[in-house]
């Protein structure tokens, strides 16, 4: 069992590599996917709007404060009571 432990420097391999990373830097993992397809054009550009908000603020995700203001900035109000 001791021979398990005993490692020489040579047969450690580095794997990590700075210059190029498995993720360009400014890019982040997304929450979701990156297509739209299959949405309505509303839903789409209410994506969008949230996509651009994630990335604007480099928030991975965002609160439903956030999501209410992304709403109203697209012009969405809540309609009076009848």
């Amino acid at each position: 069992m001791s021979q398990l432990l005993e490692t020489s420097p040579t047969s450690f391999v580095e794997r990590r590599n700075y210059e190029h990373p498995a993720i360009p830097p400014g890019v982040e993992r997304r929450q979701f996917g990156n297509s739209y397809e299959g949405l309505s054009p509303e839903a789409q550009e209410l994506a969008q709007a949230i996509d651009q908000y994630k990335l604007t603020h480099r928030r991975r995700f965002i609160t439903y404060e956030e999501m209410l203001f992304v709403l109203q900035s697209l012009g969405y109000q809540k309609r009076p009571s009848q």
